[in-house]
């Protein structure tokens, strides 16, 4: 079902919700640097570098394809996909695909400024990406929204048998510094809906919902009720 149609019938028969969702991975030392650039130009990458893995994440989340290695018209740093919750409850999720980009610290900031929620990469193959993991975690939560939800994903679960880095690790970290936590596959599709959707179930919707039928402040910061009526001007000029 296409976005469209999906925010209409949201707008029909319930309520939508829009969220700025940034996605986190550090690109891999040494490693071929992938080249992101906009539709119908060529995209090529490098699955050893996790800010690539990133991309091709996210990518089989909104378009459900896999792509390596070839001529892709996707390359796109800006992407919109929806979740339908329940018959009432639609969230949509505009996600900034910051990969390639993060390794400039001093611009990080501007990708994820008012983000409402982060997915943070790391591969499972390569053991010194969790640390670079969990710096980005760290500064995420020194400069990002204090409400932002973050999940770590580690990516490759298809590849086990190079496994080195233990989810029961990563698990544990997750859980002690307050994240979600997923092991995906962008290759198998494994654990990428998942993750997704306990994001948008994580989000804070009737917060949301209350905030837009009072005065709407704060919507910027946590996200907006697409469905909500705007309240009404009292200026009388």
């Amino acid at each position: 079902m296409s976005t469209t149609n999906n925010r209409q019938n949201a707008q029909a028969s319930g309520k939508l919700y829009q969220f700025k969702l940034v996605l986190l991975g550090e690109s891999a030392v040494g490693k071929s640097s992938f080249y992101t650039v906009y539709i119908h130009t060529l995209y090529i990458g490098d699955l050893d570098d996790i800010a690539f893995q990133a991309k091709i994440l996210v990518l089989r989340f909104v378009k459900d394809q896999f792509d390596d290695y070839r001529e892709s018209t996707i390359g796109a740093a800006f992407l919109t996909q929806t979740i339908s919750l329940d018959d009432n409850t639609t969230v949509k999720f505009e996600i900034w695909d910051t990969a390639g980009q993060e390794r400039y610290k001093s611009l990080a900031p501007m990708y994820y400024r008012n983000a409402n929620c982060a997915v943070v990469v790391y591969d499972i193959t390569q053991p010194s990406s969790l640390d670079k993991a969990k710096s980005w975690v760290k500064e995420l939560q020194r400069q990002a929204d204090p409400n932002i939800v973050i999940a770590l994903a580690g990516n490759k679960s298809d590849l086990n048998a190079r496994r080195a880095i233990d989810s029961e690790e990563a698990q544990a970290y997750a859980t002690d510094t307050g994240l979600l936590f997923f092991e995906t596959s962008a290759k198998t599709a494994v654990n990428v809906n998942e993750l997704f959707t306990s994001i948008a179930k994580k989000m804070p919707l009737e917060q949301l919902a209350a905030n837009s039928r009072g005065r709407g402040s704060g919507l910027k910061q946590r996200g907006v009720d697409l469905t909500s009526p705007t309240p009404a001007n009292n200026c009388s000029c």
